[in-house]
């Protein structure tokens, strides 16, 4: 697995070794997970030996800290010389290896080129507006083109991640809160999230699954429409928070993605529920102790 100590792959990696999965993780530095091995790897370097490996898990990206969309910074050539043209070296280079299957870790910005609120069917063709999107569209291309040669791959579209990131990382919605609590004003908006672990479940579905289940080769995968005045109204509640409620986001603009491909394998995301559970354990790790139901506000938050 590339991108094994990313905020994403981290828990990825976690999930599949604790799953049973002889987990190697190809990168820079070792990551600090139980069972996991290490051999040095860059999307721009020498390329690693795979001879004894089954699949290959692909979530590495370089890009700016914190920036997907835009993470080339000023540097558009080298983001796609390290993404793309490292990408379809490492294809090319683990079928090489006797390598037989291929889970690349794409994203939803492959539909930015559909209009607002259009229905993200799974196996809508990719319609890039951006660097990101069309380095991912790419590499999704050339994955597809190795079907032909016997092996079996599967890109996965994924949506904006939560939960709790890499040890040393804060978590993405970490300034948000911070800005809330210093009673800033907090824009209005409304988006796709999925848990970090429900993407890692996914994942290690595509890896066990029938070849053929596997075709057509994407794979939506959200979970829920969540508003960031929604957001920061339960987090107010669990964990206290002095700051103004933005008014409510635009839903009718959200392109909601159609997950039907890995429902039909058996894959079940936590949902709404699931993200107050979630949110409650993640502040009872960062205050080093359990949240009480209902929280312990310091205030309640504010109407706009």
């Amino acid at each position: 697995m590339t991108g094994a100590t990313g905020l994403v792959g981290y828990r990825i990696a976690r999930h599949l070794a604790r799953r049973g999965h002889a987990v190697l993780a190809l990168g820079r530095r070792p990551v600090d997970l139980p069972g996991v091995a290490h051999r040095r790897f860059e999307l721009a370097g020498a390329l690693p030996d795979l001879g004894e490996v089954d699949a290959l898990v692909h979530a590495a990206l370089s890009h700016l800290p914190g920036r997907y969309r835009g993470g080339e910074g000023e540097d558009s050539a080298g983001f796609r010389r390290d993404n793309l043209d490292g990408t379809l070296r490492l294809f090319a280079h683990a079928r090489a290896c006797g390598v037989g299957r291929i889970v690349f870790l794409s994203s939803r910005a492959v539909y930015d080129g559909y209009p607002p609120g259009t229905a993200l069917e799974d196996g809508l063709p990719a319609r890039p507006a951006g660097l990101y999107g069309s380095v991912k569209a790419e590499g999704e291309a050339a994955l597809a083109d190795m079907v032909g040669d016997g092996a079996a791959v599967a890109s996965l579209r994924a949506t904006g991640i939560y939960g709790a990131s890499a040890p040393g990382h804060p978590h993405k919605w970490a300034d948000l809160f911070a800005a809330f609590d210093a009673g800033e004003a907090v824009a209005p908006r409304v988006g796709t999230e999925l848990h970090g672990d429900d993407l890692a479940s996914a994942v290690d579905l595509l890896l066990r699954a029938e070849a053929a289940a596997l075709r057509p080769l994407t794979f939506n995968a959200s979970d829920i429409v969540l508003d960031r005045r929604d957001l920061l109204a339960t987090y107010a509640e669990l964990a206290g928070g002095a700051g103004r409620l933005p008014p409510r986001g635009d839903p009718a603009r959200v392109s909601v993605m159609r997950c039907d491909r890995l429902r039909q394998l058996g894959w079940t995301p936590r949902g709404m529920a699931g993200f107050r559970q979630s949110l409650r354990d993640m502040l009872a790790r960062e205050a080093g102790s359990a949240v009480p139901e209902g929280g312990e506000t310091r205030q309640s938050a504010k109407e706009p």
